[in-house]
């Protein structure tokens, strides 16, 4: 039994066993959250914007989009990301770790639905 909860306990830990940049992605994405849930408001918003034909509105939407685009602390942590994801994954877009992508995955789904 006393086997069964440890094995148990180091199976719900997956971050022990990333790969550095898997947990720098991991860290980059908490640090970038609330900016990314207001983009993604933003998108939903401006397409509500061009189905209804507000165009006073879907100005002043992307406006705020692109003010958040230009942020330079934003931007250069957006780029950090993407130099990150090319590691983590190989040529063909495959997790170089499974567990890296597990363990990204499992937090993009928990920013996504604490944005909703």
């Amino acid at each position: 039994m006393r086997a069964l909860a440890v094995l148990l306990v180091l199976g719900c830990t997956p971050a022990l066993a990333l790969t550095p940049a898997a947990q720098e992605f991991l860290e980059i994405s908490k640090t970038l959250e609330p900016v990314q849930c207001e983009k993604r408001q933003l998108r939903r918003a401006m397409a509500l914007a061009h189905v209804e034909q507000r165009g006073e509105d879907m100005k002043k939407l992307q406006l705020r989009f692109n003010a958040l685009n230009k942020d330079p602390k934003t931007a250069k942590l957006e780029k950090r990301l993407g130099e990150l994801e090319r590691r983590i994954l190989d040529g063909s877009g495959k997790a170089r770790d499974p567990q890296d992508l597990e363990a990204i995955s499992l937090q993009q789904r928990q920013a996504f639905y604490r944005c909703e």
